[in-house]
């Protein structure tokens, strides 16, 4: 085949047509060879030509090639040392992918030779292999960047209205009935109608999907049958993973995801993507040889100082990319504008993020990262959300990430798991936690809404679950039970899984609505794990990362419980959204304002009077009222009026008997409505309470009222 080659650019990275030719550009520092390599794309295991990239600058192999198309499949071979103990693994029998790739077509075939050294020799990583991978390695996609976006417009929800709906591509889509099959569990099967129309009616605002950054399954996954489910494994960061496409994997993925995207924002429904930028999918130094590690092993990945042939790892799985590299901070930069730019999604959850600030050992709250985040015009006015741990050591770091960023709060999970399960806790960790956790986010200039509020994520029980099993089951996970959280606490008051007791499967429909409930009416922006509002369950699996089955799908059979939770939910997501005392964007004062005795928030005991002191750090309370006052938010709506609401009393109890609240007489002769009541699932009608006198509150349930401003 001839090829005419032309000196090209340096940037932009990647593969970029232009209507005439493609300009092929890669990093690499350290290499001293590098070529590219064009793939038969009608025999993706056939390299029919081969370039040199003669031209170099800044560290930067290019040139450009007239006549290329889109659909053209390409990887590198990258020659230098192969020197594991001074941290060089190149080895150009082993074809890469472009780290700037915008499409990858195939998957690893864990029968070829993917390995850079030799896997049964004594010296192990030490020794090089030579045998040729391109027959089993995925390969990079020339792409089409054209769409007609139509005039495409983010939400733009503001952060106190949000309402986050955490959901898996293919597990929310694969088995329902009303999508064709060839779009189940795929972007396209997302976006119809049949999903717009329920996630409207659900009422949320934004999707989180977890990662569809083209990612690999694992070799020992592949070995017993499983694969890497939730996707937490990336190959490449520009590249939607094509096992989420309906349209192949020859760059058409890339239109349909930017398709769903349109249509979700038609909806009024934002895109958050969970992305994974601590770690690669090359793993520790017995890892394959796939894309990073062999283009330029010292630039991209954290090594041990003293021992370069190993691989620092803040994230437990092999690797922690070297995010104090300019070029490993450009690639992340580069690929979250590029989501955001040609991509239009709304924002990121940072999956441990704290591995990210990572300077050098210790976790430096305004590490490079954030800072250049800080300052860009693009990405500092998208929603930034941190989970703010990683494994390594002070990598808890819940409260402490900068301005602009919100986060997964598990103390919020944690503190209103246990009040409804009747732990000993003091009620002044609750009482932070419904508020906005204050004590974590106001000293710093944060609002409410930093706080993501959540009681079940992906990674753990779902909420059927959480109130059903005692232990987690992850047998079929093949690690005989010793994988996935131990942390989970069970909410099911002794019965063990599926049962048929008419009382045990309505305490935990109950104690279901009161999780739901509690999380749309706390302060802060609140996180649905997808499904919880159909009782979801992953038979007492609390890791399924590896179970693409049943297991984690959504079950959409037409089931009477799965209903009336999922109208209870929707009633519930509703309230907030009516009421803008339920999602301030300030914090609570708790005193007077405005030269009155007006309080904008009044914690109560059952018999009406108020919370003494010494009840916060006491252990036995078990029953809580919250007055809000309407008149007293203290905010502007965007015509600058002041934002007034109904008065709300939310009562909730823990205890396993009734209790009678008396009601506030914070008003002459007051009549509260009930609007919520966790002990049906049917919305309360025509219930209403004389202020002073009392209505009593189920064992183990919580109600709301409303107060009609005079």
């Amino acid at each position: 085949m001839h090829l005419r080659v032309l000196p090209g650019k340096p940037y932009p990275l990647g593969a970029t047509w232009d209507g005439l030719g493609v300009n092929f550009s890669l990093f690499s520092e350290h290499a001293t060879k590098v070529e590219l390599c064009l793939i038969d794309s009608r025999d993706p295991a056939r390299e029919h030509a081969s370039v040199v990239l003669h031209e170099r600058t800044a560290h930067v192999w290019h040139s450009y090639l007239p006549g290329i198309r889109p659909g053209q499949l390409y990887g590198y071979r990258v020659h230098g040392p192969y020197d594991p103990d001074r941290g060089f693994r190149f080895n150009p029998a082993k074809l890469l992918i472009d780290p700037y790739a915008k499409a990858i077509a195939g998957k690893v075939n864990w029968e070829a030779p993917v390995f850079g050294y030799r896997l049964n020799d004594e010296s192990g990583d030490l020794s090089r292999d030579d045998a040729d991978s391109a027959w089993g390695v995925p390969k990079g996609v020339v792409i089409d960047p054209s769409f007609d976006w139509e005039n495409d417009r983010p939400p733009r929800v503001p952060w106190h209205r949000t309402v986050i709906y955490e959901v898996h591509v293919k597990g929310f889509t694969f088995r329902h009935q009303d999508i064709p099959d060839a779009e189940r569990g795929t972007y396209a099967g997302l976006a119809s109608a049949p999903m717009i129309e329920y996630l409207r009616k659900l009422g949320v605002t934004a999707v989180e999907l977890l990662p569809v950054h083209d990612a690999l399954d694992d070799k020992v996954l592949v070995e017993k049958g499983l694969r890497n489910y939730w996707g937490y494994n990336t190959t490449n960061f520009f590249s939607p993973d094509a096992r989420y496409s309906s349209s192949g994997d020859r760059g058409l993925q890339v239109a349909e995801f930017k398709q769903m995207v349109k249509t979700l924002h038609r909806a009024g429904i934002e895109v958050i993507l969970d992305v994974v930028y601590n770690h690669t999918a090359e793993g520790s130094e017995l890892g394959p040889t796939l894309s990073f590690r062999g283009i330029d092993n010292t630039t991209y990945y954290r090594l041990v100082e003293d021992q370069p042939r190993y691989y620092v790892n803040y994230t437990g799985t092999g690797n922690s990319l070297n995010a104090r590299h300019p070029q490993v901070l450009k690639l992340i930069m580069d690929s979250l504008r590029y989501w955001v730019l040609e991509m239009h999604v709304d924002g990121f959850r940072f999956d441990l993020a704290s591995s990210l600030a990572r300077e050098l050992h210790e976790v430096d709250r305004l590490g490079s990262f954030f800072d250049i985040i800080h300052q860009d015009p693009v990405l500092s006015q998208v929603k930034l959300i941190a989970e703010p741990w990683d494994v390594g050591d002070g990598g808890y770091q819940v409260g402490n990430f900068p301005i602009l960023w919100a986060e997964w709060n598990d103390k919020y999970r944690n503190a209103v798991r246990r009040f409804w399960r009747g732990d000993d806790d003091p009620m002044a960790e609750l009482g932070y936690r419904l508020t906005g956790s204050s004590d974590l986010y106001k000293d710093d200039g944060r609002k409410p809404y930093a706080s993501i509020n959540y009681v079940t994520s992906h990674d753990g029980f779902t909420l059927h679950d959480l109130v059903s099993y005692n232990e987690k089951h992850n047998e079929a996970n093949g690690e005989d039970n010793r994988d996935g959280s131990s942390d989970d606490l069970s909410y099911n008051h002794g019965v063990e899984g599926p049962t048929q007791d008419p009382q045990i499967l309505e305490l935990r429909e109950r104690q279901k609505r009161n999780f739901i409930t509690t999380l749309l009416v706390s302060q802060g922006v609140p996180m649905i794990l997808g499904g919880d509002e159909r009782g979801r369950t992953q038979q007492g699996n609390n890791n399924p990362y590896a179970q693409d089955n049943e297991i984690s799908w959504f079950d959409w059979s037409d089931d009477d419980r799965a209903r009336a939770l999922f109208e209870f939910t929707s009633r519930a997501v509703d309230l907030r959204s009516r009421h803008p005392g339920l999602r301030r964007r300030n914090f609570f004062r708790g005193r007077a304002i405005r030269g009155s005795d007006i309080r904008d928030i009044v914690w109560l005991m059952p018999n009406g009077e108020e919370m003494p002191d010494d009840a916060w750090e006491a252990h036995w309370v078990r029953s809580i009222g919250v007055f809000l006052d309407g008149s007293a938010i203290g905010e502007l709506d965007d015509a600058g009026d002041p934002v007034e609401d109904d008065d709300l009393l939310i009562l909730m109890n823990a205890h396993v008997e009734a209790v009678q609240f008396r009601i506030p007489n914070l008003r002459e002769g007051a009549t509260w409505e009930v609007i919520l009541d966790t002990r049906s699932a049917t919305p309360p009608q025509g219930v209403f309470v004389q202020a002073g006198s009392c209505l009593g509150v189920m064992d183990r349930s919580m109600v709301v009222l409303r107060l009609p401003r005079p």
